[in-house]
């Protein structure tokens, strides 16, 4: 593990841990700048844009994430993190470009596809950089605050954009400018702090040789009765409907709280953003809980996945703003961002031994299935019933069956 200390007297893989942080920062205030302007967006098109439209640029930008995790994960072990990151970034620099000067739905989509490739690049190679370069007793703290990048990168880009466009009545290309700011200092960055990929190529290397000295002559294979067993099936499911509640959520919650809840101007991203920063300490706290009291981690998953869905069905019942804002402010601090670490710690630990990253992959694939679908079917919703209630309805249904499924799945294990 590299320890040298640079001139600035800060260890590499500090300058490691607030670089990807920051990556995710960036990412996550393009991700969520659009979702408070939608009617400004709309406007700029010259009206007649469903929500359904609108629902589905987000739904393109994360078709181009899915696509592109499968082919990064594979260029980054072949040609290193460096040479991924950097050209992932300028293609994200060049789709907001595109984003902010479209005159139609469909550039906007265009540049939203290419968003979503760009941005694909960053997860493979953010989690390698952690593996190879983190200290093991600082492993789990660090990459908590790594996580942490998304959920401060949502609230600011929510709260931006409420800010300086529904109030200040600064036209919505502004968020996609600042974004392409920060993606030009990622860049550099990217360049100025990341190692050489000839340090890459000798670690891939080293790891290959190594691996040809200590496997086995005959390697075992995943099969598919091992990777779709019912209690893996069933924690794919349950990670599909969590990623749906939280990506619906981080989609269409600014408008929701517009058109159906009243909320005005720099109070929109204000209040949509508590989803984002209450989720900080969640994570925290019961990942910590979680790896206390190693032999219940199901039953921490079931309770904050069933208490999420209830605070879900709060906010969508709430008589006034106050309650409405608290049952926001517990969904982020039970949900997605709290549960995932747990789910993907016992994804570990129950996964064939040959077999960990492939379901991880299969497990992932799953989750942001979901960010694709949420967004335009809730879109779908509102332009058929004027109202986006029934998609906050259907999320919290798919987080209570896919709990029950994979309890029961848990329960039929430890009888067996």
């Amino acid at each position: 593990m590299d320890k040298v200390t640079e001139k600035s007297g800060m260890a590499y893989w500090k300058k490691i841990v607030i670089l990807l942080c920051a990556g995710w920062i960036t990412i996550w205030i393009y991700r969520s700048a659009l979702a408070p302007v939608y009617p400004q967006i709309r406007s700029s098109l010259g009206g007649g844009v469903s929500d359904t439209a609108l629902g589905s640029i987000s739904s393109f930008y994360f078709l181009g994430y899915v696509i592109m995790q499968i082919p990064a994960g594979f260029l980054v072990d072949k040609i290193g993190k460096k040479r991924v990151l950097i050209p992932g970034f300028i293609l994200f620099a060049i789709a907001a470009l595109i984003v902010a000067m479209a005159s139609s739905i469909q550039m906007i989509y265009v540049g939203s596809v290419l968003a979503g490739l760009g941005c694909g690049s960053f997860y493979g190679s953010a989690y390698s950089l952690t593996s190879q370069n983190i200290p093991a007793n600082k492993k789990s703290f660090s990459t908590a605050i790594v996580n942490s990048g998304s959920a401060v990168g949502s609230g600011l880009g929510m709260i931006l954009s409420s800010f300086l466009v529904a109030q200040q009545g600064m036209p919505w290309q502004t968020m996609m400018y600042i974004t392409i700011v920060m993606i030009v200092c990622m860049v550099i960055a990217f360049q100025a702090i990341i190692k050489s990929n000839k340090d890459d190529i000798v670690n891939i290397q080293a790891a290959e040789e190594a691996a040809k000295a200590e496997t086995p002559k005959v390697k075992e294979k995943v099969s598919l009765t091992t990777l779709f067993q019912p209690k893996m099936l069933f924690a794919y499911i349950l990670y599909f409907a969590t990623c749906y509640a939280y990506y619906m959520i981080v989609t269409w919650l600014p408008n929701f709280l517009a058109t159906e809840r009243g909320f005005h101007g720099a109070a929109i991203g204000f209040s949509s953003s508590l989803v984002a920063f209450a989720s900080i300490p969640g994570a925290l706290f019961f990942s910590k809980l979680a790896d206390k009291y190693l032999t219940k981690k199901i039953q921490f998953i079931v309770v904050l996945e069933l208490l999420s869905a209830a605070m879900l069905l709060l906010t969508v019942q709430a008589t006034t703003s106050a309650f409405l804002l608290t049952a926001l402010i517990l969904y982020g601090f039970l949900g997605k961002l709290a549960v995932e670490p747990i789910i993907i710690s016992w994804l570990g630990e129950n996964a064939p031994a040959v077999g960990v990253g492939t379901t991880l992959g299969v497990f992932n694939f799953f989750g942001m299935m979901s960010s694709i679908i949420a967004p335009a079917l809730t879109g779908s919703i509102s332009d058929a019933t004027g109202s986006k209630v029934l998609g906050f309805y259907i999320a919290i249904i798919l987080l209570a069956v896919g709990t029950v499924l994979f309890l029961l799945a848990n329960l039929r294990k430890k009888q067996a």
